[in-house]
């Protein structure tokens, strides 16, 4: 068989069963659809190349169609679970050798050691006439992809006693939710019903405005990874946590009532965290693919 007819086969088989299973997302669907599409819209000839060619074609070329693969496929690969967060000790900081592990104490099994595991996957592209690998380099982009975005939603970097929010229960405005519903999707929700017509792309060209004029001094930064590496999530979960404890936690105690003294001081930090996740995909890809 072909790589382009397994990729098509790959995808299509996970589609089909991904139809009958419950999803559970990360920033929300449309959470990762920002993020991809801001991303692809960065992204270097090169690097544009080569994710069109590990694409099925039945993607049509547009990545943040496919962004949310990871969070349908979650049940079929019930090893992927633990990498799409972090836990921390419920301290406002995060370190790579105490945080990122699983259940069971595995080092790496966490969404910054899944990043750069696929990462390394994808560095073994050569190019298209040459996709012969060890390696699924179809999922390892979407995966990658995927993780890009979980790992810039503040409570995918939280606390292990309330699982990153999930076991606090709050009000969004008259709506019974999870504190971390209310981060992967509520807040992006709101933001687009009152601001842009629920249309979410106006909301991505509002951000890729503010990417170009309100935070163009903050993008290279935001690109930059130190010793010439390709990622680096360490810095991103850090953010993450930080994000987390002071605004995500910060006043959404249990039973809270949250309206919008909370969500009118928290939807900026929702969408500098989608900007950012957008620019550090596509630098990542560009870095990859060069």
């Amino acid at each position: 068989m072909g790589y382009s007819s397994f990729k098509v086969e790959m995808l299509l088989t996970v589609f089909s069963l991904a139809l009958l299973l419950p999803v559970i997302h990360g920033w929300g669907s449309d959470g990762h659809f920002i993020i991809c599409k801001i991303a692809q819209s960065r992204m270097s000839e090169a690097a544009a190349d080569a994710v069109e060619q590990l694409l099925a074609e039945s993607a049509e070329n547009d990545l943040a169609s496919l962004c949310s693969w990871a969070d349908n496929v979650r049940f079929r690969y019930r090893w992927s679970a633990p990498l799409h967060y972090i836990n921390t000790p419920d301290l406002c900081n995060y370190q790579y050798s105490r945080d990122c592990k699983d259940e069971d104490g595995e080092t790496g099994r966490c969404v910054a050691g899944a990043i750069n595991n696929y990462t390394s996957q994808l560095l073994t592209y050569i190019n298209a006439s040459s996709l012969q690998t060890e390696y699924n380099l179809t999922e390892a982009l979407l995966f990658l992809s995927h993780f890009m975005g979980d790992i810039h939603q503040p409570l995918h970097v939280g606390f292990a006693s309330d699982k990153g929010g999930n076991t606090i229960d709050v009000h969004w405005y008259t709506r019974k939710q999870v504190l971390h519903h209310v981060w992967d999707s509520s807040i992006i929700e709101t933001d687009e019903e009152r601001s842009y017509n629920s249309n979410v792309d106006d909301m991505i060209d509002a951000i890729q405005q503010n990417i170009t004029t309100e935070w163009s001094d903050l993008v290279q930064r935001w690109e930059t990874c130190s010793r010439n590496k390709p990622t680096c999530p360490d810095i991103y979960a850090s953010e993450g946590i930080k994000a987390a404890c002071d605004w995500a936690y910060k006043g959404a105690p249990e039973g809270s009532v949250l309206e919008d003294d909370y969500f009118l001081s928290r939807r900026s930090i929702v969408t500098l965290r989608l900007a950012q996740g957008g620019v550090r995909l596509a630098a990542t890809l560009n870095r990859i693919f060069k």
